[in-house]
C-alpha cells in the first residue's frame, strides 16, 4: 500500500533540481579523474562535447583523456578537429600533438607539430616543457631542429647574444644588435636599456641617456632606467638631476628578487651605503639566493661603509663558511679587526668579491703610474698585497710577485726579499726584486713561471682525487648533447690544469655544482659558444655569483686568454628579460 505525504509535509521536503548541461558533465568528469576512472571521465567529457560543441576547452579535455589512455591516434584526431574546424588560435593543440607523436615514436611529426607551435603561439606557456622535448627529438632525429623562430620568444635569442657580447666588451657588436631588435620591438624595454649601457660604455653619453628616456617614455617607472639613469647622472656631475632621482629612488621599495638586487647594487654605486645595506639584507632573507657567500660580502661591505661594523664582521664571517675556499672574507675580516684594535674607521671597502689587488691587476698593465699611486694612497689595497703574500694560495702569490714588479718601494722590496725563499714564487720573486733595485725586467721568463705553474704536470698531484674526477663527470653529463666529444674533452683537460695549478694547495670543493658551472661557462667562452652566467647557473641550479667567482678562480690560475675570461657584467649593468 502507498502511503501519500500530506501537504504539511511535503512543504518540508527539499527538492534539488539537476540540470543536465555541460558543465554538469564536466564536474563528473573530474571527479572520474581524481579517481582514476578514465573510462567514466572520458564518457562524461564527451556528454560536455554533446552539450557544447563549439567549446574548443570540452573537445582538449576529451583528447587529453585518450592521451593518458594511451590511445594517441584518437587524440590527435580530436586536436586536429579543434585547430580545422573550432577554433585555429588554439596553438596549444600543435604542443599536445607533438607530444603525442613523440609517445608514437613518429618523432619527424613531433618535431613539427613541436616547430609549429613555437612559431604561432604568443604566449609561450608550454616554452619550458617545449625545450625539453626539442632536446629530446634533437637526440631522437641526430640533428637540430629547422627552427625560424620562436614567437612568444621574438627577440630574446638576439637580445642574450647582445647580452653576451655587452659582457665581453664587444661595445660596437653589441650596438648593432641592440639596435636591430629595438627598431623591430620598440617596446622591448631590456634592450633599449642594454643599449643605453652599450652606447655609455662608449663615451657615447648623448645617444645613452636618448635611449633611456625612450625606455622611460615607454615605462616611466622602469626600475633598470632609472637606476641606470642615476649612475650616468653621477657620471655626467649633474647633482641636481641626481639628488633628485636618488631620493625617489631611496623612498622605493623593490619587489621581484632582480630589482631588489639592481637597487641594491645601484645604491653602492653612488654611495648610499647604509641603504644599499637595506637591500642587502633583504636578499639574504631570500632562500634562492640567501647562501650565496658572494651575498654577503655585499652586504658586509655595505654595512662596513655605513660604519656598522658588527654587521659587517658577522656577515664576512658567514661568507668564510659559506666560501672556505677564498681569502676574500678572511681578508676583510682581518682588515677590520685590526682598524677596531687600533681605533681607527676601515677604508671603503668595493663591493666586487675580490681582494682589492685583483680588482687593480688588469689596470696597472694598462697605466703603472696610477697603480703606483693607487698603491701608495689605499691603505686596504696595500694591506691585500702583505695579506696575500702570507696567506693567500700559490696562484695568488704569483699574481702578487708580477704586480709588485712595477712598485719602486723599499717596504715592497723586504716583502719580496721575504718571497725569494718561497717555491715556486722564487724566480718571480727575484725578478720583481730585480725591477724594484734596477735590474732588467725579463717579462716573458715572469710569465713563463705563471702558466707553467698551471700546467698538470710541473708539480702537479701525484694521484688524482675521486671528488675531482666527479666534477669532470657531472660537468660531461649536463655538456652532453649541447657540445661535441672535443669540447667535452676539453672541460676535462681546463679542470686538471685548473688542479694542477692549485697543487699542492687544493682546497676541499663544498660546492662542486658551483664549479661544474663555472667549468661549463668558461670552455662555452673558449669556443665561441654564446652563453651568460645566468644559463649556466640555472643549469647547475646555483647562483649566478657563484658561477662568476668560480670562473674567476679557475681564469686566474689557468691564465685563460681575456676574451673568454671577460668578466660577466651584473646589475646593476646589463638587464635581463
Amino acid at each position: 500500500m502507498i502511503e501519500r505525504t500530506s501537504e504539511k509535509d511535503a512543504e518540508n521536503v527539499n527538492v534539488i533540481p539537476v540540470t543536465l548541461d555541460a558543465n554538469f558533465f564536466f564536474e563528473r568528469a573530474v571527479r572520474s579523474l581524481d579517481r582514476f576512472q578514465y573510462d567514466k571521465a572520458l564518457k562524461n567529457f564527451r556528454k560536455a562535447v554533446e552539450y557544447e560543441p563549439e567549446n574548443p576547452v570540452n573537445h582538449c579535455n576529451m583528447a587529453g583523456i585518450l592521451s593518458e589512455m594511451g590511445k594517441y591516434e584518437a587524440s590527435n584526431g580530436i586536436l586536429a578537429h579543434v585547430l580545422e574546424e573550432i577554433d585555429p588560435s588554439m596553438t596549444e593543440c600543435h604542443f599536445y600533438m607533438a607530444n603525442n607523436y613523440a609517445n608514437m615514436e613518429s618523432f619527424e611529426e613531433a618535431e613539427r607539430s613541436l616547430v609549429t607551435y613555437l612559431q604561432e603561439d604568443e604566449d609561450g606557456e608550454f616554452l619550458a616543457e617545449s625545450e625539453e622535448l626539442m632536446e629530446l627529438l634533437q637526440y631522437e632525429l641526430n640533428r637540430p631542429a629547422p627552427l625560424i623562430r620562436i614567437r612568444s620568444r621574438e627577440g630574446v635569442v638576439e637580445h642574450d647574444r647582445a647580452r653576451s657580447l655587452l659582457e665581453a666588451g664587444k661595445f660596437p657588436q653589441a650596438v648593432k644588435l641592440l639596435e636591430e631588435i629595438v627598431r623591430n620591438i620598440p617596446d622591448f624595454l631590456a634592450a633599449h636599456n642594454n643599449l643605453a649601457l652599450a652606447y655609455f660604455y662608449m663615451g657615447r653619453f648623448a645617444k645613452a641617456k636618448e635611449c633611456l628616456n625612450e625606455a622611460l617614455r615607454l615605462d616611466p617607472g622602469n626600475l633598470h632606467a632609472l637606476c641606470n639613469m642615476a649612475i650616468f647622472l653621477q657620471y655626467a656631475g649633474d647633482q641636481e638631476q641626481l639628488a633628485e632621482l636618488v631620493r625617489m629612488l631611496e623612498a622605493t621599495v623593490p619587489f621581484h628578487q632582480e630589482h631588489v638586487f639592481k637597487m641594491a647594487t645601484t645604491m653602492g654605486i653612488l654611495g648610499k651605503h647604509k641603504t644599499a645595506y637595506g637591500h642587502f639584507r633583504r636578499l639574504l632573507k631570500d632562500e634562492e639566493v640567501g647562501g650565496d657567500a658572494g651575498l654577503y660580502h655585499y652586504c658586509a661591505a655595505a654595512a662596513s661603509n655605513s660604519g656598522l661594523h658588527t654587521e659587517a664582521a658577522r656577515c664576512w664571517q658567514q661568507a668564510a663558511r659559506l666560501d672556505p675556499e677564498s681569502a676574500v672574507p678572511r681578508f676583510f675580516l682581518s682588515q677590520l679587526q685590526l682598524a677596531q684594535a687600533e681605533g681607527r674607521e676601515l677604508p671603503l671597502v668595493s663591493y666586487n668579491y675580490q681582494l682589492p689587488f685583483q680588482e687593480q691587476l688588469k689596470q696597472w698593465k694598462d697605466n703603472t703610474d696610477s697603480f703606483t699611486q693607487e698603491v701608495r694612497n689605499n691603505p686596504l689595497l696595500r694591506a691585500s698585497f702583505f695579506w696575500a703574500l702570507r696567506y693567500g694560495d700559490s696562484s695568488t702569490k704569483l699574481q702578487v710577485t708580477e704586480a709588485l714588479r712595477w712598485l719602486e718601494d723599499d717596504e715592497m722590496s723586504e716583502v719580496l726579499q721575504g718571497s725569494v725563499e718561497q717555491e715556486p714564487l722564487q724566480e718571480a720573486a727575484l725578478l720583481s726584486l730585480q725591477r724594484l733595485i734596477g735590474g732588467i725586467p725579463e717579462e716573458s721568463a715572469t710569465q713563463r713561471t705563471l702558466q707553467e705553474s698551471a700546467v698538470p704536470g710541473h708539480k702537479g698531484p701525484p694521484e688524482w682525487k675521486e671528488d675531482w674526477q666527479r666534477i669532470i663527470d657531472h660537468t660531461a653529463a649536463v655538456m652532453d648533447r649541447r657540445y661535441d666529444a672535443a669540447q667535452k674533452k676539453a672541460a676535462e683537460l681546463l679542470w686538471k690544469q685548473f688542479i694542477g695549478g692549485l697543487y699542492p694547495d687544493v682546497p676541499l670543493f663544498r660546492h662542486a655544482a658551483g664549479w661544474c658551472a663555472a667549468l661549463e661557462y668558461l670552455t662555452a667562452k673558449l669556443h665561441g659558444h654564446p652563453v651568460t652566467y645566468r644559463e649556466a647557473a640555472q643549469r647547475y641550479e646555483v647562483s649566478v655569483s657563484m658561477v662568476s667567482r668560480y670562473a674567476r678562480r679557475i681564469h686566474q690560475v689557468c691564465g685563460l686568454p681575456q676574451d673568454a675570461a671577460a668578466a660577466e657584467i651584473l646589475p646593476p649593468f646589463t638587464e635581463n628579460i
